[in-house]
């Protein structure tokens, strides 16, 4: 996808919701676009806190939220792809996403890339995003966990490093771009289908606390620092 005047679409937030696909009986996965604008901070620790977003709900804090994975984004160039893959309308946030961008493809973004996004908000790409069963049945898709992971276009969660409001229009600035080039696609084959691939990660200190442990683990490389 060539990248063109990036920028969010739009800005989606959630309130907990009933699942039945989910050890944690409630959801926040059912993100809608809001009108702006929304300030955007640091949550806090991983596990206490949850979504970066003010008024947007994280359910299951031992597996979401947090610091490192405050912010979730997700491209509209892929959600349209999508629609035509399940054949059915997806609007913004449906995927949980709380910023539903356009004009760049986050499959690209590095590990540890900045962006300025709007006046003063700016975040860093941490982690891809990993399927779970919650993500499964809210869409109900047959196989969806195993059609995800095949298409590695996974959005991109981001965390805060200065805090600042948000709303639909917003450019996206790439401020600082890390030389190691460990894409946010490399990373999510890596921790999924391509364990091979996981000694190129120990460059990217901008992972989450939770994915750097598990590439350490798996390589025998020691903790890998910020």
């Amino acid at each position: 996808m060539e990248q063109q005047n990036p920028r969010v679409l739009t800005v989606n937030i959630g309130a907990a919701t009933p699942t039945e696909h989910s050890a944690i009986p409630v959801t926040g996965i059912d993100k809608q676009p809001v009108e702006g604008p929304v300030l955007v901070r640091a949550p806090g620790e991983k596990g206490v806190a949850g979504s970066g977003l003010v008024g947007d709900v994280v359910c299951d804090l031992r597996h979401h939220g947090g610091d490192d994975q405050a912010v979730y984004a997700y491209a509209r160039e892929d959600l349209d792809d999508w629609q035509r893959t399940v054949g059915r309308p997806l609007g913004n946030g449906v995927f949980g996403e709380n910023l539903t961008t356009t004009g760049i493809d986050l499959g690209t973004a590095v590990v540890g890339e900045q962006w300025a996004v709007g006046e003063e908000l700016v975040l860093e790409v941490s982690d891809p995003r990993i399927p779970c069963r919650t993500f499964a049945g809210w869409l109900g898709e047959r196989g969806w966990v195993r059609r995800f992971t095949e298409a590695a276009t996974t959005g991109t969660y981001l965390r805060v490093l200065h805090p600042g409001e948000v709303r639909a229009g917003d450019p996206i600035v790439v401020r600082h771009r890390p030389d190691h080039g460990i894409t946010v696609r490399t990373a999510f084959r890596a921790l999924t289908t391509q364990p091979e691939l996981l000694p190129e990660l120990i460059p990217a200190t901008a992972l989450s606390a939770d994915a750097r442990a598990t590439v350490a683990r798996r390589t025998g490389s020691g903790t890998l620092a910020r």
